[in-house]
């Protein structure tokens, strides 16, 4: 299986901030955001990742991530979204890296306290289906969100959906 962090947007929500970075590129406690979904892809047994980025700072993912040894990985991949073509855009971008292979599509700006290792092991013993792992958030159901491990659901899921 190969992992694909999502690391697009403009991170508009987030400015002045993002003026001079890529969202997930700001520090969250010790480290750049977008430490966690890799470190979270790691842990689950994933050692070939695609960050799929774009915008004006898509270069510093290669200058702080480089070639991914640091984290373990085997190989670190890179793919340049142009414009704002959202989540189905940026997985056509990985269409060329699955290879055919299984992957695990992971946003860069989602922090979970609980490993996605469960969902990864279920979905390898058992490839013909698909599964999400989710926190649902009624207030704002399109943000980032912490995901305890009481909250955190992981169920079949029949396809995708992007939100505004």
């Amino acid at each position: 299986m190969k992992g694909v962090v999502l690391a697009g947007g403009l991170g508009s929500r987030l400015l002045p901030m993002t003026r001079v970075t890529n969202k997930h590129l700001l520090p969250v406690f010790d480290r750049p955001m977008i430490y966690f979904p890799i470190q979270q892809l790691v842990h689950a047994g994933i050692d070939d990742i695609l960050i799929v980025t774009g915008g004006n700072h898509a270069g510093d993912f290669l200058r702080l991530l480089g070639n991914g040894k640091e984290f373990g990985l085997r190989r670190l991949n890179y793919a340049y979204q142009e414009g704002e073509g959202w989540i189905a855009e940026a997985l056509g971008l990985a269409e060329d890296f699955a290879a055919g292979n299984p992957i695990c599509v992971i946003l860069g700006d989602n922090i979970f306290e609980t490993p996605i290792r469960e969902a990864v092991d279920t979905y390898r013993a058992d490839p013909r289906e698909r599964w999400s792992c989710s926190r649902r958030n009624s207030d704002i159901p399109w943000d980032p969100v912490w995901a305890p491990t009481q909250d955190v659901s992981i169920e079949r899921t029949g396809g995708l959906s992007q939100n505004p």
